[in-house]
């Protein structure tokens, strides 16, 4: 039996009201989630754009203060150039894969010696012990100027630790850092040389070649370590072997072994074993009536 009436009437009535109070809770409880929901994605979406944007101006920042990438100070020729007083003749530095400029001429009776080296080149070393202290008179009195090319074309001769390589680019660090002592460390590599096949010197070792020489720069170890201007030295040696050479005047097309020796441009083919004595006589013969006429000073050998 149902009930009837008012009292039924009542119920029911109370009945719908509470279901729609139910309804509009679950409405108002949904709603809220999602607005919760939106909040959060909103949020997020902020974020994400944010951390974008910061990612962005650091690496605008980064690129706008990172160094040019450049070769060595001193070598845009490829090369330093060392004149009287042993004192290097300044420049600023080329990016690696630039062309290198060649150097200004001397001035008439001043003769130009350009030299490309591998450091662990035998040859390279006993031309250097037999005409060190000559042309070392000749560029300190001021009758001659000289240029040493330091090239990688030894690299896979030293035991698997890319002497030649890493020789190199310390002599480019210290062409950079301390150029007026390029003269006393180019002498010292070559003394007590390390011989083809082996490890030759390592990274602390060049370093001290270096400090013994006169290179005081505090910035010269990180640069040995790092390998600063390897990319460098590999382009200059590519560019010496592939020609032409940044010489002013040479007929010389490319570095085919070290020690490549110029004397105003000529090509110096020397017997062997060396011998002093015949280098200077290409000297002054290369430099012809001008080096007899100069009134700076003219070392006997």
């Amino acid at each position: 039996m149902t009930e009837s009436g008012p009292a039924g009437a009542r119920q029911s009535k109370t009945a719908r009201r509470d279901e729609a109070r139910e309804k509009a809770r679950q409405l108002r409880a949904g709603h809220k989630k999602k607005e919760r929901r939106n909040r959060w994605l909103l949020q997020g979406g902020i974020a994400v754009v944010l951390v974008a944007i910061v990612a962005i101006v650091a690496l605008v920042i980064t690129n706008s203060v990172r160094p040019e990438r450049s070769g060595p100070r001193n070598m845009a020729s490829d090369g330093i150039l060392i004149g009287e007083g042993l004192a290097a003749v300044q420049t600023p530095g080329v990016a690696p894969d630039a062309t290198p400029v060649p150097s200004a001429p001397n001035e008439p009776g001043v003769v130009a010696i350009t030299i490309w080296v591998d450091y662990l080149c035998p040859v390279c070393g006993e031309f250097e012990q037999e005409n060190g202290e000559l042309i070392r008179t000749l560029v300190d009195s001021g009758a001659a100027t000289v240029e040493y090319h330091p090239i990688a074309i030894l690299t896979t001769l030293s035991a698997g630790t890319q002497y030649s390589l890493r020789a190199a680019n310390a002599a480019a660090c210290v062409s950079n850092f301390n150029p007026d002592a390029f003269f006393d460390f180019n002498t010292a590599m070559f003394t007590d040389q390390p011989a083809e096949g082996t490890e030759g010197l390592t990274d602390d070792e060049l370093l001290e070649v270096a400090r013994d020489a006169g290179a005081t720069s505090t910035s010269l170890e990180r640069c040995i370590d790092d390998g600063r201007f390897f990319e460098w030295v590999k382009a200059a040696t590519t560019r010496a072997g592939n020609g032409p050479l940044p010489v002013e005047g040479t007929e010389v097309e490319n570095v085919r072994g070290t020690p490549t020796i110029l004397v105003n441009g000529e090509l110096y083919t020397p017997s062997y074993p060396f011998d002093s004595t015949e280098f200077s006589q290409f000297v002054l013969s290369a430099a012809g009536d001008d080096f007899a006429a100069s009134p700076s000073p003219s070392p006997t050998p």
